[in-house]
């Protein structure tokens, strides 16, 4: 048999608090306001993109590339990447089709795609990265952003040539292994051989 004992100890008292059922909603409703707006505030104060940190470099970046393609004659053939909104994209990317593909640029940050190519630093000209023969399969949304961005502007077959400024390269930090320096702005040549969705 089930014995009930009484200890005090464990005894609850109903406490009647000054605040009404409504006044409970408000407070409950001003305290998920407070969560919501300090989320709010606290990732927009979250920044990754060494663009964003370093506008001094930006501007940099864009001066070295603006030269770069007057000395050599490109001004004319170089396109910037345009943003969402259909401007020219104001950090990064400039790209001339060398070859335009044979099929239509269908691309998501899934796509595995097959190249050949050539990455060179802009300011020496120092070919840091190069596939020769070999073809190697990436996953376009792991690459750098550069590519991430200029990429898609052409179709399997076709080559395309990228300035790419820090910012949507390596940003602020050295590849001590293939030789770039920190903030080094990029010049590749890429042959897109395969595109798969």
């Amino acid at each position: 048999m089930l014995k009930i004992v009484n200890l005090p100890f464990l005894c609850f008292k109903k406490v009647n608090l000054p605040i009404s059922k409504w006044g409970m909603n408000r407070l409950l409703l001003l305290f998920c306001f407070a969560i919501l707006f300090t989320g709010l505030f606290t990732a927009c104060n979250k920044v990754d993109d060494p663009a964003v940190i370093n506008t001094d470099q930006v501007a940099i970046d864009s001066n070295l590339i603006n030269n770069y393609l007057v000395r050599n004659n490109l001004k004319g053939k170089a396109k910037r990447v345009e943003n969402i909104l259909g401007r020219p994209d104001t950090i990064g990317v400039w790209y001339i089709i060398e070859k335009p593909g044979t099929s239509e640029p269908l691309y998501s940050l899934s796509s595995s795609v097959t190249v050949g190519y050539t990455g060179k630093l802009l300011t020496t000209g120092k070919v840091f990265s190069q596939t020769g023969d070999i073809h190697p399969s990436f996953v376009l949304g792991e690459v750098i952003r550069g590519w991430r961005i200029g990429l898609p502007k052409v179709g399997e077959g076709g080559v395309i040539r990228l300035f790419i400024s820090s910012a949507y390269g390596y940003g602020p930090y050295a590849q001590p292994v293939v030789g770039l320096p920190a903030n080094a702005v990029l010049d590749f040549t890429i042959e897109v051989f395969d595109v798969t969705n």
